[in-house]
């Protein structure tokens, strides 16, 4: 079998045989077959797309280039959830220790923070003490004694993906559907789940900015899913504005305990249901969407999922106590006031253009290496739909120094948009897709 072979009959938008897409990802992780032959793969996959067979095959292959979660021995259902990116996307936070005290175990491997993205690995790194790099034994015991358990993704999880996304990164091929599919889902089932609920996020701050895009991609990663044999579910989500009134890392932190003591902002609640929900649904502890929801809504009045992340802070090395006593005050020196420039309703307050200043401001980083800030952020008063006069405060924004606040400013006074009648309500779910 040679590599030229498979790249001229996928460029010929032929599918491509188990035994094709194996030996070519294998021998690229293996360094027998070089980069430039990847990318024109990479880059006739772009063009020519994938089956769903082909892409289920794909994420095997790759998920087969390292180590998975061994879970063996504990008693399951685990069902994770996944977010293709946000803004103040603190969901996964509220979210894991409310579906684990419903009963499901939430083995959640996350990220950090790269462009204009939050990083759930960085938010909960802003917790003095809190430790995302954990063993492999640490993971299996805070899933069975905590019902779920929070880590990074470790050089031996899914090598072919980091290989792969590097290239994407440098052959402008990563908007490739198919390609997005089987990194996000080789992850995935690696760290162990039978469930998986996708919020694929649509608008302004999200990788796919539009309907058709966002839709595109969901209906990929239930369809490939689904071959793999695994309970999957995709919610679109509107990102077209930051969720919640904190956008930070430890900010993010402090609406965290907010939404479990049931006092959250309305809309990163609404969220936090309905995927939790959903993952009750998949895992088998509700039979309907209504059931989950009212369980759900249980497990956060009743104190339990409050009760179930203390307990993962003090297990992952956190210090609860410093926590505590840090939210609320723990706030960088440099601060500036957004100000409404003229009276109205606010009719939009853009995410991107709060994502990208976020990172001016120290949330998020423009490379790996950068390092953030637990204290920059934005803290909003209003938000879409509010009224306002000139000079009313809009938000508050934090820098990791003095020289961080001009461009991030100039960024925010960009975001808000004011016009003179109300906007119309905006649907937080767009849609649900489910396995056919």
């Amino acid at each position: 079998m040679r590599a030229v072979d498979i790249l001229m009959k996928k460029r010929a938008g032929e599918t491509l045989t188990e035994a094709e897409i194996r030996f070519i990802i294998d021998g690229y992780v293996k360094g027998e077959i070089p980069d430039y032959q990847i990318s024109a793969l990479l880059m006739a996959i772009f063009f020519r797309g994938m089956t769903a067979k082909e892409t289920a095959i794909l994420t095997e292959t790759m998920l087969d280039s390292g180590d998975r979660m061994d879970l063996s021995g504990i008693p399951g259902p685990f069902v994770d959830k996944h977010s293709t990116g946000g803004v103040g996307d603190k969901i996964s936070l509220p979210l894991a220790p409310m579906v684990a005290a419903c009963g499901v175990k939430v083995p959640m491997m996350s990220g950090r923070a790269l462009g204009h993205t939050g990083g759930t690995l960085d938010k909960l790194e802003s917790i003095p003490g809190y430790r995302t790099g954990l063993e492999l034994s640490e993971f299996r015991k805070g899933l069975i004694e905590d019902g779920f358990a929070m880590t990074g993704q470790t050089a031996r999880v899914v090598p072919a993906d980091k290989k792969l996304y590097a290239l994407r990164d440098v052959t402008a091929t990563v908007e490739s559907i198919p390609l997005i599919t089987a990194s996000i889902l080789s992850k995935k089932v690696a760290e162990g789940a039978d469930g998986i609920v996708f919020d694929v996020k649509c608008g302004s701050g999200a990788f796919m900015k539009t309907y058709n895009d966002a839709k595109a991609l969901a209906s990929s990663l239930v369809a490939t899913g689904t071959a793999m044999g695994k309970r999957v579910v995709a919610v679109l989500t509107d990102m077209s504005q930051p969720l919640g009134y904190k956008v930070g890392n430890f900010l993010e932190i402090e609406e965290t305990l907010d939404c479990l003591e049931g006092k959250g902002p309305q809309d990163v609640m609404e969220l936090t249901f309905r995927l939790g929900a959903w993952m009750l649904v998949l895992g088998g502890a509700a039979e309907t969407i209504e059931e989950g929801r009212a369980r759900c809504e249980e497990a956060i009045s009743s104190g339990a999922a409050l009760e179930r992340f203390y307990r993962n802070v003090v297990r992952q090395g956190g210090n609860v106590g410093q926590m505590l006593k840090r939210r609320g005050s723990w706030r960088s020196d440099f601060a500036r006031e957004l100000k409404a420039e003229n009276d109205g309703y606010i009719e939009s307050i853009d995410a991107l253009d709060i994502g990208l200043a976020g990172v001016y401001l120290g949330v998020g980083r423009n490379r790996t290496e950068d390092n953030v800030s637990p204290t920059a952020g934005f803290i909003f008063e209003k938000k879409r739909g509010d009224l306002v006069k000139k000079g009313d405060r809009i938000a508050i924004a934090y820098g990791k120094d003095e020289a961080s606040l001009d461009p991030a400013m100039a960024l925010a006074r960009k975001a808000v948009s004011i016009s003179k009648e109300a906007p119309q309500p905006l649907s937080l779910v767009i849609e649900e897709i489910t396995a056919p």
